[in-house]
């Protein structure tokens, strides 16, 4: 299936990124996996993929592994970019929801690479015995205690997955404090960081420094979203861009997003955001109606 964002990254912007780009070392690559599986997540465009088989998880692993990469925490990271330390050969691997299939498939691979990870869970999906939901399997909470001890950094991906935008600021709150407060009691450890659910609102400024208040307050060191590219410090430490990858990325078109071939997609998307933002913002004050203007 054709896919312009490889063509355009490999043939246009990994070239003018390798000359004109930011420095290496000035940018942390934040992997953003989901499923270690063959069961095929979300839309139909490799593009919307959220699996990767775990065959090719390995290979993706141990070809970071001969690049001479090493995996890092997102404190860590954070940490570096904020000092202006040389973060060259830096990545950070991250999970969003808790699936099963991280211990099952995910977990043997990592620890035969020397990697470590940081997944972000959904607390209501995670229970004592494994919970099925939508098709996919979900940790248990031995599962989790086990992997911890192992190495494995938990985060927060809210209580029930919500679109935070949808919901009240006593129910940001919740999800967020709660989900925190449920974690640290199965681990026994402090959690700070935090996934934010769906695409992120960068576009919405006063909701992004809302949520980053609640964040701050609720004892939040960090966090990452889907915003696309490499972190830099010049971003919120709340929202940490990130590169998704899927079964589909082979060495080339990896590469390139780790040494920063695919952040340009970022603009696309931010105009994308920005205009149905402008648009929402101009049907409640009344100036335009669904169908056009008024």
């Amino acid at each position: 299936m054709p896919r312009f964002d490889r063509w355009a990254t490999l043939c246009l912007s990994f070239p003018l990124a390798r000359l004109l780009g930011p420095r290496q070392g000035t940018r942390v690559p934040i992997l953003m996996y989901h499923s270690i599986s063959d069961n095929l997540f979300g839309m139909s465009h490799p593009y919307y993929h959220i699996n990767t088989s775990p065959e090719v998880f390995s290979d993706q692993m141990r070809w970071l592994r001969y690049a001479g990469y090493r995996t890092i925490d997102l404190r860590e990271a954070w940490t570096g970019l904020e000092t202006g330390k040389d973060m060259s050969k830096t990545v950070v691997i991250t999970f969003d929801d808790g699936y099963r299939d991280f211990y099952t498939d995910g977990m043997e691979i990592l620890k035969q690479c020397g990697f470590t990870a940081t997944i972000f869970l959904a607390t209501d999906r995670i229970r004592e015995a494994p919970a099925r939901i939508e098709g996919a399997d979900y940790l248990t909470w031995n599962e989790v205690r086990e992997l911890h001890a192992a190495g494995i950094s938990f985060g927060s991906h809210t209580v029930t997955h919500p679109d935070l935008r949808s919901l009240g600021p006593e129910q940001i709150e919740y999800e967020l404090g709660r989900s925190k407060e449920i974690i640290e009691q199965h681990l026994g450890a402090a959690v700070d960081s935090f996934a934010y659910p769906f695409a992120f609102p960068e576009e919405d400024k006063e909701f992004a420094r809302f949520l980053s208040d609640i964040l701050e307050n609720q004892g939040y060191e960090n966090g990452v979203c889907t915003i696309l590219g490499r972190a830099s410090g010049e971003n919120s430490k709340f929202f940490l861009p990130r590169l998704p990858v899927n079964s589909w990325d082979d060495p080339q078109l990896l590469r390139a997003k780790l040494e920063g071939g695919y952040d340009w997609l970022h603009w696309p998307q931010l105009m994308k955001k920005s205009l149905f933002h402008n648009i929402t913002v101009m049907q409640r004050a009344g100036r335009l109606q669904p169908n056009g203007p008024a």
